[in-house]
């Protein structure tokens, strides 16, 4: 690796440290049908955020809930404290897509229907909301 790749993976690195954050990756659901359910807790208070996940019809709300979860851990163990109601929000959440495996499926007349199982990764951002901001 040169120098400057070698320089710029390090300030990733270093900026990583001082977000709180959790992935899930290979999530084995359409990335369109996850974000749904990630767009109903965009820019939420956590608590709030959790109980949307937890009474939302959705499947994919159980594996966004359990990222929640992590994402809080991550918070509270960088800080070494637990956080309190109201301090913790969703900054950012998105979804990419992951890998897709393709199958065939047999159809009439000798023909073969491509079935594409689709995966994806989804990436939570938590933070406490900044004292400057005030609503």
């Amino acid at each position: 690796m040169g120098a400057r790749k070698h320089i710029k993976a390090e300030e990733r690195k270093a900026a990583l440290k001082t977000q709180y954050f959790a992935k899930l990756k290979g999530c084995p659901s359409s990335p369109r049908k996850m974000r749904y359910v990630v767009d109903m807790i965009r820019g939420m208070e956590v608590n709030r955020a959790l109980g949307v996940l937890r009474f939302s019809k959705k499947a994919a709300a159980a594996d966004v809930e359990k990222l929640l979860r992590s994402a809080i851990a991550n918070w509270e163990a960088k800080n070494d404290r637990k956080a309190e109601d109201g301090e913790l929000f969703v900054t950012r959440i998105f979804v990419d897509e992951g890998v897709t495996m393709k199958r065939m499926r047999p159809t009439p007349q000798g023909r073969g229907y491509r079935i594409r199982k689709r995966s994806n990764h989804v990436t939570l951002f938590v933070d406490a909301k900044t004292n400057d901001v005030k609503e």
